[in-house]
Parts: C-alpha cells; sequence; structure tokens
C-alpha cells in the first residue's frame, strides 16, 4: 500500500522526521519537563509577510494552479497570476469603499473561494481581517464588530445578512458598518468601486506591512463565557505556516509523487482552517473550498475533489468509520467489519512496532488477514475519501487512538495535532513518517512546549499570540513576561518529548472521595463509539462519575432501520428501549477501559434531543459549553444520583 511504499522510501532517503530534532529538559526522576524544536524556516529576509504570497507566487510560477474553485459540477484551476489579479482588483475596492492601513474588516461566510479571496485583498490594502462563525447569532455579531471595532462588514447570505443587520442595530449609528453581501455579488462590487485605484496604492500598502503589524483579530470560541480577541500578527502567521510547511511538505509533495491538493472545509473563522489555507498558498498546494463539515455533504465533494491529503477534527474520522460500519450491518455484514476493525488495529500496531522500534512486526497470519480485510472494507474507507488521500491532520480535540490505527491499517496516517487561536493554531504536531497515536506529537519547529509543576502546558515561540484585543487584565492572566503562554491544558511529555493530553485545568472532576478525573478522556472515547452523539461526564463533589448522553441522528436511524422499527419511532421511546441502552452500555465499557475503576463511569443517562450550536450548548467550533449543559440537563443530572 501507499503509505507503506512511502515509509520504505522516506527510510533510505533518511528519516525526514531528524529534521526537526528535538531538546529536552528533564526534571526529578528523569521525567521530561520541556520539549523544544529549533525553527525550520526563518523570516523573510526581504521583509516579506503573508499578504505578498499571491504575488510571489505570480512572480516566480504564473501558470502553476494555487487553488480549484468550484463551479456548478466542475473544479475550475485558478492560476497563480489570476488568484493575484483578483486579489488587487478586491483591494483597490476596500481602499475606494474607505479601508485605512489598519482598519478591520469583519468577514463572516462560511468556507468558499471568496472567503480566501476577500483576506488576502484585506491585507494587501493594508487592513485587518475580523472573522466570524457564520453561524453567529445576532448578539455574538454585535458583540464582535462592537469590541473589534470593525468599520466593514462582509456577509454570505441574505440570512447572514439579516442577522447581522438585527445585531449591529444595538450599536450606536455612527459605528455601524456597512454591509456587502458575498451572494449578491460583493467580490464584483468592490472590484467595480476600485477600478480608478492604482496599482501603487495596493503595493504601497502591501509594503508598509511588517511581521509585526496586526494580521487579523481571531476570537476564541467562547466557551466560558464573551469570546476573546486573539490579536496574531503577520508574522505569528508566517512562522505557523512557513514552519508547518517545511516540516510536512515532503510528506505530502515529494514522498507521495503526486500533485499535493486539500479540501478546505472547516470553517475559516477557525484558525486552524485560516493557518492551512496561508501554508497551502504558500507552498502552491492546490487547494479547494466546501461550505459543510456534514459529512452526507461532505463526502460527494471529496469523491470528486480528490485530495491527497485533509484537514480535519476527529468528529469527522469517526463518522465516517461509523458510516462504514452501518453499511456493512446493512448488508448483513456487520459481524465482518467488527473483525476489520480488529485485524487493523493489531496490523497498525504491529507495523509501527517494527518501523519504529525495531520489532518483527505483522505475522503471516496478520498480513494476510489484512489484505483480506483491505478487499472488503479499508479500500471502501479510501475510496469514501476521493481514492487519493494518503495522510490526514486532526486537531481540536484528542483522536481515539484505536480510531487512529484503524485509518493507518486502511492506508492513511493521520497526523495529530494541537494548538489554540492564541498559538495561531498547531502548537504541537507528529513529525513526518514519526507517528505515535495516542499523542498529539512534538513542539512545531520554533516552538518551546513546557510542563508547569501543577501538569498544565505552557507554550513560547513565534506563533504565540501578544495579546487579547482590549482586554489587557485577561492578556496577563495567561501571558508572562517571558512570554509563555499558558493554556489552561493539562499535559505530559513523554520520553522522546511527544505530547500527550490529559484534560482540562478548569474541567477536572474531584469526586467526593478526593479522585481528581479529567472528563475529557471518557468523553473523546465515547463519542468515538456508535450510537453516541454527544455527551458530558459530571461528578464534581459527586460519590462518583456519571455521564449524560445523547445519540447521534444517523446512528439512530439506522438502528431504528435494521430493526425494521418505524422511522418516526420517539425518541422518547427509543432511549427507553434496553436494546439501544446495551449498545450505550458498550460505548460506556470501552470508554472506561482507559481509566481506573474509581475514574470509571459508574451510571449514564440518556436524553432527547442534541447538543448543538443552534441550541446554546455547543460553540461554533464544536466545543462543549460545559455550564450551559449542566444547567439545560440539571434534573437529569441530579436524578442520576438518587436525587
Amino acid at each position: 500500500m501507499g503509505v507503506r511504499k512511502d515509509l520504505k522510501r522516506a527510510g533510505k532517503r533518511g528519516d525526514l522526521a531528524e529534521r526537526a530534532k528535538v531538546e529536552l529538559v528533564r526534571g526529578e526522576h528523569g521525567v521530561v519537563r520541556e520539549a523544544r524544536v529549533a525553527p525550520l524556516a526563518t523570516p523573510p529576509e526581504d521583509g516579506s509577510t503573508p499578504a505578498d504570497i499571491p504575488y510571489l507566487n505570480a512572480a516566480q510560477e504564473p501558470n502553476a494552479v494555487v487553488v480549484r474553485r468550484k463551479e456548478g459540477e466542475r473544479w475550475r484551476p485558478v492560476t497563480a497570476a489570476a488568484f493575484a489579479r483578483e486579489v488587487t482588483a478586491t483591494a483597490k475596492g476596500l481602499i475606494a469603499a474607505g479601508l485605512e492601513p489598519g482598519g478591520r474588516v469583519a468577514l463572516m461566510s462560511r468556507t468558499r473561494y471568496e472567503w480566501q479571496v476577500l483576506d488576502f485583498a484585506i491585507w494587501a490594502a493594508g487592513g485587518q481581517t475580523v472573522p466570524i462563525y457564520a453561524t453567529s447569532a445576532p448578539d455574538q455579531i454585535e458583540w464582535i464588530v462592537r469590541d473589534s471595532g470593525a468599520r466593514m462588514l462582509i456577509v454570505e447570505t441574505p440570512e447572514n445578512a439579516a442577522a447581522a443587520e438585527a445585531g449591529i442595530a444595538a450599536l450606536p449609528e455612527a459605528d455601524r458598518p456597512g454591509i456587502r453581501q458575498i451572494d449578491d455579488g460583493a467580490v464584483l462590487q468592490l472590484a467595480a468601486l476600485g477600478a480608478d485605484v492604482t496599482d501603487e496604492e495596493v503595493a504601497k500598502r502591501r509594503a508598509a506591512l511588517t511581521p509585526d503589524t496586526i494580521a487579523t483579530v481571531c476570537y476564541t470560541s467562547g466557551t466560558t463565557g464573551r469570546p476573546k480577541g486573539c490579536v496574531l500578527t503577520h508574522g505569528n502567521l508566517y512562522a505557523e505556516a512557513a514552519n508547518t510547511v517545511e516540516l510536512l511538505h515532503p510528506i505530502f509533495k515529494e514522498v507521495t509523487g503526486q500533485t499535493a491538493s486539500t479540501l478546505l472545509f472547516l470553517p475559516l473563522a477557525h484558525i486552524l482552517g485560516r493557518t492551512i489555507q496561508v501554508a497551502c498558498m504558500l507552498a502552491r498546494i492546490e487547494l479547494g473550498h466546501c461550505p459543510s463539515i456534514k459529512p452526507d455533504e461532505l463526502r460527494p465533494e471529496l469523491r470528486s475533489f480528490r485530495p491527497t491529503f485533509v484537514v480535519g477534527v476527529p468528529y469527522l474520522f469517526e463518522k465516517i468509520h461509523d458510516t462504514g460500519r452501518a453499511t456493512a450491518e446493512k448488508i448483513g455484514r456487520g459481524s465482518s467489519f467488527d473483525r476489520a476493525d480488529r485485524i487493523a488495529v493489531r496490523f497498525a500496531e504491529a507495523h509501527l512496532t517494527r518501523f519504529l522500534d525495531g520489532g518483527k512486526g505483522p505475522g503471516i497470519g496478520l498480513r494476510l488477514a489484512h489484505g483480506l480485510y483491505d478487499l472488503l472494507v479499508y479500500r471502501r474507507v479510501r475510496k469514501e475519501l476521493g481514492g487519493r488521500l494518503r495522510y490526514a491532520i486532526s486537531g481540536g480535540s484528542p483522536l481515539d487512538r484505536n480510531l487512529n490505527l484503524f485509518f493507518y491499517a486502511a492506508g492513511i496516517v493521520i497526523y495529530e495535532g494541537y494548538g489554540l487561536t492564541e498559538t495561531t493554531a498547531a502548537a504541537t504536531i507528529t513529525p513526518p513518517l514519526r507517528p505515535r497515536p495516542g499523542t498529539v506529537g512534538l513542539p512545531v519547529p520554533g516552538t518551546t512546549i513546557r510542563i508547569a509543576d501543577d501538569g498544565e502546558v505552557l507554550i513560547k515561540g513565534g506563533i504565540v499570540f501578544g495579546a487579547y484585543w482590549n482586554n489587557q487584565e485577561a492578556t496577563e492572566q495567561v501571558l508572562d513576561e517571558d512570554g509563555w503562554f499558558a493554556t489552561g491544558d493539562l499535559g505530559e511529555l513523554d520520553d522522546d518529548g511527544y505530547l500527550r493530553i490529559t484534560g482540562r485545568k478548569k474541567d477536572i472532576l474531584v469526586t467526593s472521595g478526593g479522585k481528581n478525573v479529567s472528563p475529557a478522556i471518557l468523553e473523546d472515547r465515547l463519542r468515538s463509539r456508535s450510537p453516541v452523539g454527544q455527551c458530558i461526564v459530571v461528578g464534581d463533589n459527586r460519590p462518583y462519575v456519571a455521564a449524560v448522553i445523547t445519540l447521534e441522528p444517523e446512528s439512530v436511524a439506522h438502528w431504528l432501520s435494521v430493526r425494521k422499527l418505524p422511522a418516526d419511532t420517539p425518541m422518547s421511546e427509543i432511549i427507553g428501549d434496553p436494546r439501544i441502552v446495551a449498545d450505550v452500555q458498550k460505548a460506556v465499557d470501552y470508554a472506561n477501559e482507559a481509566v481506573s475503576r474509581a475514574e470509571s463511569i459508574r451510571k449514564f443517562t440518556l436524553v432527547e434531543g442534541e447538543f448543538n450550536e443552534e441550541n446554546g450548548l455547543l460553540t461554533p467550533s464544536l466545543k462543549i459549553k460545559r455550564k450551559a449543559v449542566t444547567s439545560a440537563y440539571e434534573r437529569e443530572i441530579e436524578e442520576l444520583y438518587g436525587a
């Protein structure tokens, strides 16, 4: 298979991971307390910034395809020269519309080609982009516009425009930004508006930018209160994108022997999607856009675009796996899929042991079984992802280790990363050809990770933000005078400097028996197993750990179909069915395998409905708002403890 050929080829060329050597600092008893990787990319000597990337591409390789744009059912290639021209025309329009150097433009849209054009155009005009999630409510829009001081607001749809108008209505009239709509031709309108602005004016504004110039004010997801605006500079974005490209580019371009391409479906209001976009432009990796992360809408786009790698969140990989099992069960091969799942984990573990530690590798029986299930199962998974996909990056939350191993055996290596808005996305990532499932990798080159005495993960480097916008108090709470950023996450560094995230500092539960429990470990494993949708683990000041669990709608529909039950069976009946309860118990048992008995889930309750952004229980980046969930299900939680 392709991945294993890559591993062999890389071994002959010399281990690519050696380019990113890790320096370790050990504390008492030899425990690693700090890991640092030197930068692979240095700032450009000519002082250029990410705003210059489209113009450098156009000058150096004008005919290179840098984007493929969806038009109807076709993906139309956009060359570097054409993209730079469109960015310039849009930048002229922004200048004509009144954008001053350092001015802020709020951008509210799903992931699409115009987002990319507008982002680079705002920079080319000397401005700063303020992303807003397309699903934001009027009060969220009002807060971000008010706090950032944005004087222009570009939205995608009429629905976005209505929400934006309702939000900014609360602002003083003088502070209300003008609204333009992408679906109403905003990009073309800007190009027409800027017809009299000269190329020299755009070039002058770009030339005035430095690595210390603010590129974007990117707001956090707001799990515990008002979102905070992270001030990220052009230097932050360059440090993240350039070092990531230097570390991963050989994998995606040289080792595979294919033209590298990726379909971007993460929201561009999220910093991970944004930095991937910059990195792809920097490396001239063909990029496409998809506005949805919903599996049913995303899968057809993956099949038509056929990327060589993707960047996603664990939810995507969980649903692809669940869909595979559901399809197998529909044709009476559910038990066969389960065997394929077990074989995949065993095969991947054996193969990785051989490659990384010099072990014997898979035996003949395991290799034969793997070959059989590659024909029956694994190749179908690859087909669902377009057929050319061989690598993926997963971020946002931990990916279940066994799920990672399943995809590895299916011929897709998933590299896990970890980061926050404050670190311009990834602060750690698995280095090329050194997968270590269960960890989130080594520091991104140019970054240092330190574990504080209480287990908190601290980060320092060129990717770390400089301040929260208009919030000095919050800044001082997380950034010390030496530049260390306190993440609020708990973690451990292994003997080689790989980071494992063990929980969230504020989320740690302390049972009435004094046991500290990290809910993240249990919740991540629970969500990786059908039919679980979302869940929350509780137990603070309680005698034992329990869980509130929702069911995933697609899994429920499949469950009803297989059992020939009416599709309109009320959810109130489904959650009380002993068979679905037994299925969920299996997921709970799987989650409990990762913890001690004192930390395990003793009881759970199934509830109707979902945790989603619309009901205020999830952030736009799919993080649980714990306080909101525990308040919404207060009665059910009390019943778990006999109250």
